[in-house]
């Protein structure tokens, strides 16, 4: 997810420059990405024969042709590789710009909006980093592709630009304008600068509490900001989180929301619309009946993947993380992280809460339990956490076979549960935060979860007695056998 509006850019990738602003420099090399937003039929200076690498930059009026001839004495050669670093290292053109200058693409521009790098691929579209070529300002560019272009996609589309348009938090991403080019419809927000959250922890691993709840605490405050418009986000997750090198973070990519008061209307109404590893258990049971306290569950599990760098119910497909998400109970994050206090377990444990009526009730809420950890910005030490009993909402892991494997268990391939039954399926070795999106038209029935019981406590109760009863009857067989 990047920076700029939270979008897929799992390509990954580094940019020449080297700095965190500019992650997707080196990503953008590839060109198809433009190619698929404007066709060479589209191009209006497009022409049965391609052009040369130095008639599409003269062409595009991105490099003038003495600028190209002082390119080409600086390579010593006129090889398009060669002089199309010249450019890139003498700040002419972007490396992206250059990329599909050599496939022979001259338009990069959308209205006022030079196209100056990919971004990635968000759930409406693809996104793009540009600059106004009047203004100057840099920003992303989100754009629906012609070939989705279809009615529902476009209904989609500017129900996002209207969503985005009245927001104006400093925790929210802003969006800045909206137009069309030819049948290209796209909408322009502010680009952030930094990374994701999600890339952040699989970069440098679980952050600390204080880290963990000075970002959850911004988010909790700009979800607050939308739950009071009557907006609910309904995909909260660690990619779709923004955080600035200085430790800012803004929550992105509104078009899922819906409002409130008027699911009935949204076209992707009693369809579960999100992504499985952060699905409360009302949006798969009910998907109407979805609310704010769905977000406070979905940024629970974005806490707990932040601190322990594992969702909470890793392996298996989407129909399997919905069951768990209605069924099971995450592992205890301690057993991840063992740094963690009780007492930000809980707060984890409360947002997490299977009942709606029993979860924390506003993401204001969210904010203020986690500030005394925000405010010192920094995590207990090993010695000040308490160590104290598990906490209910979480599953204790089976015990391991040495105490050397303790460490193990953020890897353990049984991760996702202590004997309970789950889906062996296919990628249960590699879930993270962006695998498992259920995409629009997942219909309800096709998830196979059964409604909450007051029999799950005593299920969950039997999953943990189950294994120790086992333990000390092979025990007793045991010894047993030794004295036959």
């Amino acid at each position: 997810m990047d920076p700029a509006c939270g979008c897929d850019s799992s390509r990954g990738g580094s940019c020449e420059k080297k700095s965190v602003g500019h992650l997707h420099s080196a990503q953008s090399g590839a060109g198809p990405y433009l190619s698929l937003l404007f066709s060479k039929e589209a191009d209006i200076n497009a022409s049965p024969t391609p052009p040369t690498f130095e008639e599409a930059a003269i062409r595009s009026g991105l490099v003038s042709a003495s600028r190209f001839a002082k390119a080409v004495d600086i390579a010593g050669t006129r090889a398009p590789e060669a002089v199309a670093e010249a450019l890139v290292n003498s700040g002419v053109i972007t490396r992206y710009q250059a990329n599909q200058l050599r496939e022979g693409r001259t338009k990069l521009t959308l209205g006022p909006y030079l196209i100056t790098d990919f971004i990635g691929q968000g759930g409406m579209g693809r996104v793009f980093k540009a600059v106004h070529q009047v203004m100057g300002r840099e920003c992303a560019v989100k754009v629906l592709p012609r070939e989705k272009s279809t009615h529902e996609s476009r209904d989609s589309f500017r129900r996002e630009v209207r969503l985005q348009a009245g927001l104006d938090s400093p925790y929210v991403v802003r969006a800045f304008d909206a137009g069309q080019d030819g049948k290209v419809h796209y909408l322009v927000t502010e680009y952030v600068p930094g990374t994701d959250l999600r890339r952040l922890v699989r970069t440098n691993g679980p952050l600390t509490m204080g880290e963990a709840a000075l970002i959850i605490s911004q988010v909790a405050m700009g979800l607050q900001y939308a739950h009071d418009l009557g907006l609910i986000h309904r995909d909260i997750k660690p990619g779709n989180i923004l955080v600035t090198p200085d430790g800012h973070a803004k929550l992105s990519d509104i078009g899922l929301a819906a409002w409130s008061m008027g699911l009935e209307d949204d076209p992707r109404a009693g369809k579960i619309v999100g992504t499985a590893d952060y699905l409360s258990p009302e949006q798969i049971r009910e998907p109407l009946t979805v609310g704010p306290l769905s977000d406070i569950y979905a940024l629970g599990c974005t806490l707990y993947y932040t601190v322990t760098g594992k969702v909470p119910f890793p392996g298996g497909d989407s129909r399997s993380k919905c069951r768990r998400h209605c069924e099971e109970t995450p592992w205890h994050p301690r057993n991840l992280t063992p740094d963690l206090s009780e007492d930000f377990v809980d707060v984890i444990a409360d947002m997490m809460e299977k009942d709606p009526a029993r979860r924390i009730q506003s993401a204001a809420e969210v904010a203020e339990r986690l500030e005394p950890w925000a405010s010192a910005a920094s995590a207990l030490t090993p010695e000040q956490a308490d160590s104290g009993a598990d906490h209910r909402q979480w599953t204790p892991p089976p015990p391991p076979h040495e105490p050397s494997q303790i460490r193990e268990l953020p890897d353990h391939p049984q991760l996702s549960g202590s004997g309970a039954a789950t889906l062996e399926l296919e990628g249960s070795q590699h879930s993270d935060a962006s695998l498992g999106s259920i995409p629009v038209g997942f219909e309800l029935d096709a998830v196979p979860v059964r409604r909450r019981s007051h029999a799950l406590p005593i299920a969950i109760a039997l999953a943990i007695a189950v294994p120790i009863s086992l333990l000390v009857g092979a025990i007793i067989g045991f010894v047993l056998h030794g004295r036959l």
